[in-house]
């Protein structure tokens, strides 16, 4: 395994809870269905919500590229449990570019913060 790219991302809560209640299409345009299913289960989705938004970002850092390039909802970052990295469209297409195989990432979040870091992996040369 060989380390193609490394990402790392910090979310404000506030932040994420603040634009979610005044721009409601917000969680429908930045996640997926499964994503959007897993923060409605807390009491405090804006903690989930923040973790995977950061997540994304960690990610499309990790393959060296931004929001501009691949869509917010080409990444899905899995709950409950050990965190998952999904692609597909433009994200998937950049991994395979690159020849990325795999993106690990770990998350932690407080009550104010969430903080990913992904690592994008490859077969060796």
């Amino acid at each position: 395994m060989r380390i193609i790219g490394l990402g790392v991302d910090l979310a404000d809560v506030d932040r994420v809870e603040h634009i979610l209640g005044k721009y409601p299409r917000f969680a429908e345009r930045c996640f997926t269905e499964h994503e959007r299913e897993y923060a409605f289960r807390f009491a405090n989705p804006a903690r989930r919500f923040a973790a995977r938004f950061a997540g994304k970002e960690a990610v499309m850092k990790s393959m060296g590229t931004g929001w501009r390039r691949i869509r917010w909802r080409d990444i899905e970052i899995t709950g409950g449990g050990k965190p998952t990295v999904r692609m597909s469209g433009n994200a998937l297409r950049r991994a395979e570019m690159l020849g990325v195989t795999e993106v690990m990432v770990t998350i932690t979040h407080t009550d104010s913060s969430a903080l990913v870091m992904a690592i994008a992996v490859g077969e060796h040369d």
